[in-house]
C-alpha cells in the first residue's frame, strides 16, 4: 500500500486518459442502487471532459451498461459496465450472456428475499447487498462462494457491503487494458478514480502503466492519490475541464 500525497496533481486533459468509476466516485453511495442523486451538471461535465481529452474518457463501472446509460443521458462517450464484460464505444468484451446466468440470478433473488436483504439484478450477473444487515456479511459470502463453485463461468466480486457474481475472466483492469489500445486513449497517461475494492485492480493498473490512481474515501489502497468524497472528485474534474 502506498503513502498518499497531500495534494492530487491538477488534471491535465492534454495528455491524460481518464477512467471514472460511478457509484461512490461521481455520485454518493445511496441506500439502494436506484436511489443515487446525480449532480445537476454531471452530464455536461463529462461531455466537456471528453472534448478536452480528445475522447480519452471512459466510465468504468460494476453497474450494468443500460443502467449507466439511463443515469448519464446526454453523455454519449465510452462506457464499460458489469466489471468490464459489456461496453459502449468499443467491441463488446462478452458478446453472449454467460450460461447459467438466469438460474444463478434466481437463486440469489430468492436467497435475498428469504433473509430480508437487497437483491440487485445486473445484465451480466447479480449482487446481494447487506448494508441493512451488516451481521449477515459472512453468511452472504458463504452463499455466494457456494454458488460460484457450481457456476464456474462466474467469479465472486466483493464490494462495499455487498457480494456479487460477475462473469469469470473480466475485471476493471482488463477493461483499462482494452481501452488503452483504442486510438483516442493510445499513448496517454492513465488516471483512474474509484472508491471500492472492485476498483483496486484498475487503480493498480494506472499506477503501473505510467499514470496514477485516485482512491475516493477511506480504506487501504494501492493508489498514490486520495480524495475524500465524490464532491471533491467533481471539484477536481471541473477544475481540469475548465482549462
Amino acid at each position: 500500500m502506498m503513502e498518499y500525497r497531500t495534494k492530487v496533481p491538477p488534471l491535465d486533459c492534454s495528455d491524460t486518459a481518464l477512467f471514472l468509476d460511478f457509484d461512490g466516485t461521481l455520485v454518493d453511495i445511496a441506500p439502494t442502487p436506484d436511489a443515487v442523486v446525480l449532480p445537476a451538471d454531471l452530464g455536461l461535465l463529462l461531455c466537456r471532459l471528453e472534448e478536452a481529452t480528445g475522447g480519452a474518457l471512459a466510465i468504468v463501472s460494476g453497474r450494468s451498461l443500460n443502467e449507466l446509460e439511463g443515469f448519464l443521458r446526454g453523455f454519449d462517450g465510452v462506457m464499460v459496465g458489469s466489471h468490464g464484460s459489456e461496453a459502449r464505444g468499443m467491441t463488446p468484451p462478452l458478446e453472449a450472456l454467460p450460461e447459467g446466468l438466469e438460474a444463478a440470478q434466481t437463486e440469489m433473488r430468492d436467497y435475498a428475499a428469504s433473509r430480508g436483504l437487497l437483491y440487485e439484478h445486473k445484465s451480466m450477473g447479480a449482487a446481494i447487498h447487506f448494508r441493512n444487515r451488516p451481521d449477515a456479511g459472512p453468511e452472504v459470502r458463504a452463499f455466494i462462494d457456494r454458488l460460484a463453485i457450481t457456476n464456474p463461468r462466474f467469479e465472486v466480486q466483493p464490494a462495499k457491503m455487498a457480494y456479487e457474481l460477475r462473469p469469470a475472466g473480466f475485471s476493471k483492469d482488463g477493461a483499462l487494458q482494452l481501452l488503452s489500445d483504442l486510438p483516442a486513449f493510445l499513448g496517454r497517461r492513465p488516471v483512474y478514480i474509484g472508491d471500492d475494492t472492485t476498483d483496486e485492480p484498475a487503480l493498480d493498473w494506472a499506477e503501473t502503466h505510467g499514470g496514477f490512481g485516485i482512491k475516493v474515501g477511506e480504506g487501504a489502497s494501492c493508489a498514490s492519490q486520495r480524495l475524500p468524497d465524490p464532491a471533491a472528485v467533481l471539484e477536481w474534474l471541473r477544475a481540469g475541464g475548465a482549462r
